[in-house]
């Protein structure tokens, strides 16, 4: 984060800790702070788009966390995370001029970050073992399982997933990618999205009732 923007946080926290300042007067202070952020943040792409090399440095580093968080999700490992932000960065510094200013470029660089993310894989799959299909295709599941996830529980459990199920499990739930579309990204059926994502939450559900197995075990000691 460079300094325009570190001071602008810093301006924001002090107005919300100061007891003088009514709460509405914290959110309207706020909603101009966010305003001449993302002004700036649309002047720094407007550079960036012109080549100037301190912005496109400036803007990769003021998207890098957001980008390493989505990354992380989708990557079986940090290495792998950082590999697919620096390549998601490399496509979208090369399509910068194609960006419209007046559009989010945090939604733009999300389905960049996340078609980086679907590439890594396809170049990657002799690397990950095969599923059983067989075996997956017998998997009887709760349809709202997802449901006695909690998020905290879900994001560090992904993470151990086969590849294949954190994909689809990630464009399905979080992403909000219809099978089909899924499947074209992957290149396989629509019925074996279906599939892969019942497998993911039984995976899913298997290791939170490892997790909560240890917590109540730790209670009792």
């Amino acid at each position: 984060m460079n300094s325009r923007f570190a001071d602008l946080w810093n301006l924001r926290e002090k107005f919300l800790s100061a007891c003088s300042v009514s709460f509405r007067d914290c959110v309207r202070i706020m909603n101009l702070l966010s305003i001449n952020e993302r002004l700036l943040e649309k002047d720094l792409i407007q550079k960036a788009q012109k080549r100037d090399r301190s912005s496109l440095e400036r803007l990769y580093r003021h998207f890098y966390g957001y980008a390493m968080s989505v990354a992380l999700r989708y990557s079986g490992s940090r290495e792998e995370a950082c590999e697919i932000v620096n390549d998601s960065f490399m496509k979208a510094f090369d399509k910068l001029d194609q960006f419209s200013i007046d559009n989010s470029f945090k939604a733009w660089f999300r389905r960049i970050i996340i078609n980086t993310s679907v590439d890594y894989y396809r170049k990657n799959l002799k690397h990950y073992a095969a599923m059983d299909i067989e075996k997956a295709n017998a998997v009887t599941y709760d349809p709202d399982i997802i449901d006695a996830l909690s998020k905290e529980d879900i994001l560090r459990s992904l993470g151990e997933l086969p590849e294949t199920l954190r994909l689809v499990f990630n464009m399905y739930e979080i992403e909000g990618y219809k099978h089909n579309e899924i499947g074209e990204k992957l290149g396989m059926p629509a019925s074996t999205c279906r599939t892969y994502l019942a497998r993911a939450k039984e995976k899913l559900r298997e290791k939170i009732i490892a997790i909560n197995q240890i917590k109540n075990e730790g209670a009792v000691r």
